[in-house]
């Protein structure tokens, strides 16, 4: 289970989902429905995040033993090392997602439906695209539990998952309530070098994979 919590801590590090949280706290005016909005958007991510977890552990359930063994053995470090390596590779070859953020704004103008939609899509694409995702599944899969308690530890699992999007969204309310105190100061610093505090986040995530990689060989 630790291990499987640990996977979810590292798949929160998920750059767009905060990045766009940021976004709706600049774009929403003072008086704006900003919780509404993000409030709406985290459970739509929490949602993504749970409902694909629910057949991918049904899965590993089924190929248990298949698990077990590629946990037990190298290939799965290699595989976190070689996820890290291309995690590396990737954010030294730069780009910026501010495009795709904007796109993603249009339906967060106000609290909707909508809103929870495009939460629900991104929290299943991330999921779908993390390699920490199904790792930490795959360790729930064969952590000794029943079944019935594997499914219902999806619940913290999923909220592990959004904790610091989440940690993130509580800090913008106090920016937006405080905009000159301590936090809000820092907040403007930090979003004058978003790119760097994003490319930074990313290299972390590919340092932590290599690192628990070489652990396992």
């Amino acid at each position: 289970m630790f291990y499987a919590a640990r996977f979810a801590l590292l798949d929160s590090v998920n750059v767009l989902l905060i990045g766009v949280i940021v976004a709706v706290a600049v774009m929403v005016s003072p008086r704006g429905k900003y919780r509404g909005i993000v409030g709406r958007l985290i459970l739509g991510d929490w949602l993504g995040v749970f409902v694909t977890a629910i057949p991918t552990l049904a899965l590993f359930h089924l190929v248990k033993e298949k698990v077990e063994a590629l946990l037990a053995s190298p290939v799965l470090g290699i595989i976190l090392i070689l996820t890290g390596v291309f995690g590396v590779i990737m954010t030294l070859r730069g780009g910026d997602n501010s495009a795709l953020v904007d796109k993603i704004l249009v339906p967060l103008k106000q609290p909707s439906i909508k809103t929870v939609t495009t939460g629900f899509m991104l929290g299943a694409i991330q999921s779908l695209t993390s390699v920490p995702f199904f790792t930490g599944l795959a360790y729930l899969s064969v952590s000794g539990f029943s079944p019935l308690v594997n499914y219902a530890a999806l619940f913290l699992y999923a909220s592990l998952a959004l904790s610091l999007p989440t940690a993130v969204a509580v800090v913008m309310a106090v920016v937006r309530a405080n905009p000159t105190s301590p936090v809000g100061k820092w907040f403007t610093v930090a979003r004058a070098n978003s790119q760097r505090v994003s490319t930074y986040a990313a290299y972390a995530v590919s340092i932590i994979l290599v690192l628990i990689g070489g652990l396992h060989l």
